[in-house]
Formats: C-alpha cells, structure tokens, sequence
C-alpha cells in the first residue's frame, strides 16, 4: 500500500468526521480500508514466517500456523 492511498484514507476519515461522505466515498473509504488491513496482515505474516523461538534447550522453533 503506498503513502498516497494511506493519505485518502486520512482525508476520507477527517471528512466523515466533519462533513459526511457521500455514498461513492463510503465504498471507497470501505475498499481503502480493506486494502489497508489485508496489507498490514500480509505483513506480520511475513514476519512471523521468518520468526524463531528458541526453547530452553537450545533449538529453534519456527512461528507458524497451527
């Protein structure tokens, strides 16, 4: 997600908050929004697949899912 679609989304909220939104911009704030969460998951799965635990004993274990 880049810097420009984060900054609508700013500007969407600051709006809603002042103003309202019109129809089209509540979609758009909405797929902005969505966009925004499936990056940031997509993150912190990248990195939690490159994140080890190490065990008393010495080992490594690897986060992932269950």
């Amino acid at each position: 997600m880049n810097q420009q679609k984060i900054d609508r989304i700013n500007e969407l909220a600051r709006k809603s908050k002042s103003v309202g939104l019109t129809e089209e911009e509540k979609v758009e704030q909405t797929a902005l929004r969505n966009e925004y969460r499936q990056s940031v998951v997509g993150n912190m799965r990248a990195e939690l697949n490159n994140t080890y635990i190490m065990t008393p004993d010495g080992k490594k274990r690897k986060v992932g899912t269950k």
